[in-house]
């Protein structure tokens, strides 16, 4: 049985010609409440890798993830999408899923239009591709159902879609999974994994370094607002250059 193509794979030949990746980040300064939360990251972020963002608990990953994607204006330094700053254009090409679904008070599939509608996309296809997206996230039976009283993977999967319908070409995702059960982190994993097959670029912040191993092409390890290390999963996992990222691994305190 052939599988129906997705939405985002339909458009990638119709995607603009010019590049917005690599993603840099340079000398970037985050403050507030006095402290320096981000502290000069430099960080280049390639086409074709699944980015891991890893660290201790305020080591700065959500925050960071914040600033890349532009919902945070940084104190100083740069963030340059193919060596230019993010215009409304380039954002428009990005979306984020944050640890918490941001749901309207909307079906569905109500959901998913009102995205596609904000979009500009024509109302004649937003039906059409609203549906796709539920189907493959496998809510296509929950449709028409009230958005918020879903369950909690089920509204994750949800917003997932919802960011996945817009066609993106760089997916950030913050804790995507946390609190889920196994079932819904399997199938959260499984929509991430076919989005990057697709050519999607993913940037993910974790806590579960069993995701972390399923998932990284390359790991960010940060600490106290610093990009301590940036690696190969496998080398990072196998043998890390950080002492700091050594005793996270190994499940000890880092301060």
């Amino acid at each position: 049985m052939l599988e129906r193509a997705l939405p985002f794979e339909i458009a990638a030949a119709a995607r603009p010609a010019l590049p917005i990746l690599p993603l840099e980040a340079r000398g970037l300064v985050f403050e507030a409440g006095g402290r320096r939360l981000i502290d000069g990251v430099d960080l280049l972020l390639r086409r074709g890798l699944r980015t891991v963002i890893l660290g201790p608990n305020g080591a700065g990953k959500s925050l960071l993830l914040r600033l890349l994607h532009g919902l945070l204006q940084p104190d100083a330094g740069l963030i340059l999408w193919a060596g230019q700053v993010a215009d409304r254009a380039i954002r428009r090409r990005q979306a984020m899923v944050f640890q918490r679904p941001v749901l309207l008070r909307r079906s569905a599939i109500g959901n998913l239009r009102h995205a596609l509608a904000a979009r500009g996309l024509p109302f004649a296809e937003r039906g059409a591709r609203a549906r796709a997206m539920l189907e493959v996230a496998g809510l296509a039976g929950l449709a028409h159902s009230p958005a918020r009283r879903l369950s909690g993977g089920e509204q994750q999967r949800l917003a997932l879609a919802r960011a996945l319908a817009l066609e993106p070409e760089v997916l950030f995702l913050d804790e995507p999974a946390a609190n889920l059960d196994p079932a819904s982190t399997l199938a959260i994993e499984g929509l991430i994994q076919r989005a990057h097959d697709d050519g999607v670029k993913v940037v993910l912040v974790t806590h579960d370094l069993g995701q972390a191993r399923r998932l990284a092409d390359e790991i960010v390890f940060l600490h106290r607002g610093r990009v301590e290390e940036q690696a190969a999963a496998a080398r990072f996992f196998s043998a890390p250059e950080s002492a700091r990222a050594e005793a996270f691994l190994a499940g000890r305190i880092v301060l």
